[in-house]
């Protein structure tokens, strides 16, 4: 049995128990691929899929129960790989976070240039998208960090804790008559023109279950993936804003005003995830505490080894 075995299984249930596609990613030949299948179901003594002619269809039932164990197997061998790297190079390498815009824009400088100063020689990639995107970035390697508000919740292989609080902000030109009408209520700024984020991103269902609780529908004419063109629009005066407090600073935004929406919209929480039972290098701890000191390190760390929980259960 070798990783060979292993990969070529694995990669042809990615690709729909297509041959050659699976040939293609392992670059190697399909009658390759399929020898690796076939020598290992012969050292095992079962068949792991299902045939039709020279055609694989699907798993068998062996198969079906196997495959968790041989991705575990393959997991943990690049995971060896990766902790054997780390010995030989502590302090150099390569950190890769996704993260959503707000963040990246707004709370991520601060921890990135403590991290710079403390690991000059650690190369950083820093990818944008939502937070769907973000988790998909994690499952698939692509990033050993992701930081966003409601990572979605339905990967049990993602270890994610929250890490910071953070409230809403309406945000209007000087001189708008909503921020003469204190207080601030949901039905008053149901009454303007809204422009907020896209949906899905940064806490945007706390503001849609709060005009549905009210039984209101507002008028939102603009929805954007970040709060530097929510602020560009408002300021054009094409509508008010809702972003988050953290990407509004009064002399940087000295053409707006803020108010208050945490009563409105609740509370949100920035969440910190990682893969799951993945290696995780001495740098990169060091950036989950610069992140969120004192809070984030040993939850992540602990909550990264644990196993998958049960989602029968």
């Amino acid at each position: 049995m070798n990783f060979q075995q292993l990969r070529s299984v694995r990669e042809t249930v990615r690709c729909g128990f297509n041959l050659s596609e699976a040939a293609v990613v392992l670059e190697a030949s399909q009658s390759g691929v399929s020898r690796q299948i076939r020598d290992l179901e012969n050292e095992l003594g079962i068949l792991l899929f299902k045939r039709s002619g020279k055609r694989l269809t699907g798993l068998t039932s062996p198969g079906d129960h196997l495959l968790p164990i041989i991705e575990r197997v393959l997991d943990d061998s690049l995971n060896l790989r990766q902790a054997g790297q780390d010995f030989l190079a502590r302090e150099e390498g390569l950190l890769s976070i996704a993260a959503t815009h707000s963040q990246a824009r707004y709370a991520l400088p601060a921890a990135v240039q403590e991290f710079r100063l403390r690991f000059p020689g650690v190369r950083l990639h820093l990818h944008q998208g939502t937070p769907r995107q973000i988790a998909q970035m994690l499952l698939d390697g692509e990033v050993d960090v992701g930081i966003a508000t409601e990572l979605p919740q339905n990967h049990p292989q993602l270890a994610a804790i929250s890490c910071r609080c953070w409230t809403h902000l309406v945000v209007a030109p000087a001189g708008h008559p909503l921020l003469t009408e204190a207080p601030l209520t949901i039905e008053k700024l149901a009454r303007h023109p809204l422009i907020t984020y896209d949906s899905g991103l940064t806490g945007r269902s706390r503001i849609d279950e709060a005009f549905a609780r009210h039984v209101l529908s507002p008028d939102i004419v603009l929805a954007a993936m970040d709060a530097d063109v929510i602020k560009t629009y408002v300021e054009l005066g094409v509508g008010v804003g809702i972003v988050a407090d953290l990407a509004y600073d009064a002399v940087r935004d000295r053409r707006l005003r803020a108010l208050e929406a945490g009563h409105l919209f609740g509370e949100n929480h920035t969440q910190l995830a990682v893969r799951r039972g993945g290696h995780l290098r001495g740098y990169i701890h060091a950036f989950i505490d610069a992140f969120a000191p004192g809070m984030a390190r040993e939850a992540i760390a602990r909550a990264s080894a644990e196993a998958p929980p049960d989602e029968g259960g």
